[in-house]
């Protein structure tokens, strides 16, 4: 069986344009599911029969992830990587049917996608310092993350060239290596002319730092190092690319400086980024757009939020509603 995966794996990669973290999920999912299989039967893993993988098998997986305490996302996300390589060996003749088009898909749980209130996101956006050149990058990420709702990793990964600060758009690789491009406000706008200058000094200070030495690449290195190069619009004080965690620690940091409130993710830039458009009556196929969801029902949970909120006003305000 373990063959099958490898074949799996090696055609998601080429034919099915997967991104790599795809990749790795499928690895990981499987390898579960086939020993846990193949623990059922008695038998090791590269010993067991694609015949073996049947409807009883899935959802005995099923029932060892909720025994462990596993969420229904979670056991979704698996049972969809599991539907997947069935599929391939349905394909590759090594399967008579498909049993996981059998086993129904795990309810899952509808969360509320914490967000803060249009206050919150003013007192957060005025929390760094304009005085300092860290201070007004800090100032153009928090604006950048709420003007654009970008993912961390998107937001990480904009170069120089991305950006087109006189139309107010930026160019995004997402998701599976999709591109789009987002729109931004005068605000954002203003904010990261105000750090591209301090950028430059960054940029420049990070390359003549004393006590590095590196040795000169080969000329055929040199030129191969050019072609690829690129140009981080947002860096750390060293002139380096700020990676997806130094961003999640900044903006934290700003957010514990002005709040005590518990269980606010730097996510939440994005979710409040969605809720406040919604609020403010933007379609629903337009916020899929900007958030560049694969699907419609991944930003139909923000339907639940305003919902939500609608409640809460309702009770509150409603004469008999505490009756």
């Amino acid at each position: 069986m373990t063959t099958h995966l490898e074949t799996f794996l090696e055609h998601s990669r080429l034919n099915r344009n997967v991104s790599a973290h795809t990749v790795s999920a499928y690895r990981s999912d499987l390898t579960q599911f086939i020993h846990h299989a193949a623990a059922a039967g008695g038998v090791k893993p590269g010993d067991l029969e694609p015949a073996a993988l049947d409807r009883e098998a899935i959802r005995s997986f099923l029932a060892h992830l909720h025994a462990q305490g596993q969420s229904r996302a979670t056991a979704a996300r698996k049972l969809a990587s599991v539907r997947t390589f069935l599929r391939h060996l349905r394909r590759e003749d090594l399967i008579a049917d498909d049993p996981g088009a059998l086993v129904p898909t795990p309810k899952r749980e509808v969360r509320m996608p914490t967000h803060l209130s249009e206050e919150e996101m003013s007192l957060l956006l005025d929390a760094p310092s304009g005085d300092s050149p860290l201070g007004r990058r800090d100032r153009a990420i928090l604006e950048l993350f709420y003007a654009s709702g970008l993912r961390r990793s998107e937001l990480a990964g904009l170069d120089l060239d991305d950006l087109n600060l006189s139309a107010r758009m930026v160019r995004v690789l997402g998701k599976g290596g999709k591109q789009r491009l987002v729109p931004f406000n005068k605000s954002a706008a203003g904010t990261i002319r105000a750090y591209l200058k301090d950028r430059e000094l960054l940029v420049r200070g990070g390359s003549t730092e004393t006590g590095h030495h590196r040795r000169e690449p080969e000329p055929g290195q040199q030129r191969e190092k050019r072609q690829v190069k690129r140009n981080p619009l947002f860096v750390n004080y060293r002139g380096a690319r700020l990676t997806v965690r130094s961003i999640d620690r900044l903006v934290l940091r700003h957010m514990t400086a002005w709040s005590s409130r518990l269980g606010v993710s730097p996510h939440a830039l994005r979710h409040s980024f969605a809720t406040h458009l919604l609020q403010r009556g933007a379609d629903l196929r337009a916020i899929q757009e900007l958030l560049g969801h694969a699907r419609l029902s991944t930003t139909e949970r923000y339907t639940h939020v305003n919902a939500a909120q609608l409640l809460e006003v309702y009770r509150r305000s409603h004469p008999r509603a505490r009756a």
